[in-house]
């Protein structure tokens, strides 16, 4: 001990700087080994991340079809648009919309005639109707939630009724020609 009882001298110091350290260090690794489990417990399981993308192939889908399929468990719709189908939906002022989006805004450069779509109404969640043979597409040719009167147009932008915003275009990107890599 330093004989002006001040307790600098150098063992002490270090000694007491050791303990220090040592008790930090061993509070730090505690505090890690509590938190990792919690945090980890949030990650997603083995079935959801089967679920984050789909493929599907749309080599069957002819000009003016539609099919549904599902992704993350809700309806997915995927449209083979027409040459009269794009000229309609490219024909509307994007300024007197709704929600202003161009056909190309929701499709992918190069692949223009094909629509993918989520196929939930954005006002309360319904199924709308026009992807299946014989259902009503609404006025404007595109798809119809019956439930409160929805109308989207062909490029799936809202045109009439309560919904707020256009059916969500998921993230999409074609692996070939005939493959759609959904999410």
């Amino acid at each position: 001990m330093d004989p002006s009882g001040s307790g600098d001298g150098e063992d002490g110091v270090r000694r007491r700087d050791f303990i220090h350290i040592a008790a930090v260090s061993f509070a730090g690794a505690g505090a890690v080994a509590t938190v990792f489990p919690l945090v980890n417990q949030m990650n997603p399981s083995a079935d959801v991340l089967a679920l984050a993308s789909t493929e599907v192939d749309i080599s069957a889908i002819e000009p003016g079809q539609a099919i549904k399929t599902s992704w993350r468990k809700q309806p997915v719709f995927i449209r083979n648009l027409t040459e009269a189908e794009i000229a309609d939906a490219n024909s509307v002022s994007v300024d007197e919309l709704r929600d202003p989006e161009s056909l190309a805004d929701r499709t992918s450069d190069g692949k223009e005639n094909w629509l993918i779509t989520l196929g939930v109404c954005t006002h309360l969640g319904c199924v709308p109707l026009g992807a299946a043979q014989g259902e009503v597409k609404g006025e404007y040719g595109g798809y119809f939630c019956p439930c409160h009167g929805s109308h989207y147009d062909t490029a799936a932008r809202i045109r009439k009724g309560p919904a707020p915003t256009n059916l969500e275009v998921p993230e999409h990107e074609f692996l070939t020609d005939t493959v759609v890599k959904i999410g």
